[in-house]
């Protein structure tokens, strides 16, 4: 993820990983267990303003035109298996633990590949947080990619590899070739047995990499998903709101893929891997295309399907934590969002063949997990496109409908609140209605230009 930020301002930001410096404490045991009460309550809450509040009023309307009745059938078989999908992944969001990690003495040589365009000061600031990382120093070698930058990112790269002489190695591409490509430079050069990939414009928190390296003590995985989190989060009301929106997304959701070994996109934020898994399949990987057309993004997701395909398994270490710069204008959050859907698109399409040859336990809790998911996008967007009927016949189920999203979304934030006890969960209610008035659009264009090879932040 690049985005371009006012770096100036994050010079005052407070240190990563410390919650009680931001007006937030650490749960405890006993408030979880009050979060996932809260949750099934929740469910129970939701499930009847649905069937009792809004369905009958719909169905009425549905009712009196013929063409809708297989639709409204259909959606209410949707939301049934969707209730029953939404009880499945918080039962495995509370069975997940993350793995042990690994200590100092067992820790295995890891090699971390930064990839950087026009970065500026950033870089440095996320290359120093891998040197100060709790890694023992005799078993870490950091490569960083300066991806052909027309700024002072190679300035900031060779300071930082004459300062950290024999750790730090900078390499270049004289013009830039894409984030896959740089990558791949880092892999092919890289000696460790995991290769750890950290964007440019992100920090780790100390403990990171002996956490990301924990879990490769079982053999059948291949890949390693850290925790996301936001950089800067003071700086905007964008920021505060998707700090939120990745709890919920990505903590929660990654947290139960976990549990059955399938998560689906590993971030290039900060994930480990296998380096004899990519070697396997490097080459396919860095040049890799889609109806025709060769893919300059969405390389995380797809080296995670490729490793799939190779019958690895990926999971998700929640004590990995990185932060991340996110976008602070809603230009520069469409763009990062039309990217996601669009690897997002293409790598489901990939999905659909490589999930045949998952474990079979994980094979049908991702049948199912992805059938009802993907459904449900069209579902979402046929029920959005009925609306207008729908108010036209029975105008009154204007505010029911408005005060749902307002509900879901408070349930939605209980997961957040399960991480951090804190007042922002408001910025999550904020999340729900502002994607829905001004994000709805981006999904839908994805799949019209899922061939589009534009990074749109360059």
């Amino acid at each position: 993820m690049r985005v371009q930020y006012q770096r100036t301002d994050l010079q005052s930001d407070l240190a990563p990983g410390h919650p009680t410096d931001r007006g937030e404490t650490r749960p405890s045991q006993a408030w979880a267990w009050l979060i996932y009460a809260l949750i099934f309550a929740g469910i129970v809450v939701l499930a009847r303003l649905q069937f009792h509040a809004i369905l009958p009023r719909v169905l009425a309307v549905a009712m009196k035109r013929h063409e809708l009745h297989f639709l409204a059938y259909a959606g209410i078989l949707w939301i049934a298996c969707g209730f029953l999908l939404i009880v499945v992944r918080t039962l495995l969001w509370i069975l997940y633990r993350p793995a042990p990690p690994a200590t100092a003495l067992s820790a295995p040589s890891l090699t971390v590949v930064i990839p950087a365009y026009n970065e500026g000061a950033m870089v440095l600031k996320s290359i120093e947080s891998v040197v100060e990382a709790d890694y023992p120093h005799d078993r870490l070698e950091i490569l960083v990619v300066d991806d052909g930058s027309k700024d002072d990112t190679w300035t900031y790269i060779a300071q930082a590899a004459q300062r950290h002489p024999g750790l730090v190695t900078a390499l270049r591409h004289e013009r830039n070739r894409g984030k896959r490509e740089a990558l791949a430079l880092g892999f092919s050069r890289a000696r460790g047995e995991i290769l750890a990939t950290i964007d440019s414009d992100s920090v780790i928190e100390r403990p990171a990499l002996l956490a990301l390296a924990g879990p490769f003590r079982d053999p059948r995985v291949g890949a390693v998903a850290g925790k996301v989190m936001v950089y800067n989060r003071a700086h905007g009301l964008i920021p505060r709101m998707l700090h939120v929106r990745f709890i919920v997304s990505f903590d929660m959701l990654r947290a139960a893929e976990s549990v059955y070994r399938n998560v689906y996109c590993c971030p290039g934020a900060l994930t480990g891997l296998r380096a004899s898994a990519v070697r396997q399949v490097l080459e396919r990987w860095t040049h890799q295309e889609f109806l025709g057309s060769r893919c300059t993004f969405g390389e995380d997701r797809a080296m995670t399907n490729y490793l799939f395909d190779q019958g690895y398994d990926a999971v998700y270490q929640r004590t990995a934590i990185v932060h991340t710069l996110v976008p602070n204008a809603y230009s520069k959050l469409c763009k990062m969002l039309l990217r996601w859907n669009r690897s997002y698109v293409r790598e489901e399409i990939r999905f659909a063949r490589i999930l045949w040859k998952r474990p079979w336990p994980t094979r049908l809790m991702s049948l199912f997990d992805r059938l009802v998911t993907n459904i449900g996008q069209v579902m979402a967007y046929t029920s959005m496109g009925l609306l207008p009927l729908v108010i036209a016949q029975d105008p009154t189920i204007t505010a029911p409908m408005f005060a749902t999203v307002g509900t879901a979304s408070l349930f939605h934030v209980l997961y957040y609140l399960r991480s951090e006890r804190s007042f922002h969960f408001l910025y999550g209610v904020l999340y729900a209605y502002f994607s829905s008035l001004a994000l709805f659009w981006i999904f839908p264009y994805a799949v019209a230009t899922v061939r589009s090879r534009g990074w749109l932040t360059r």
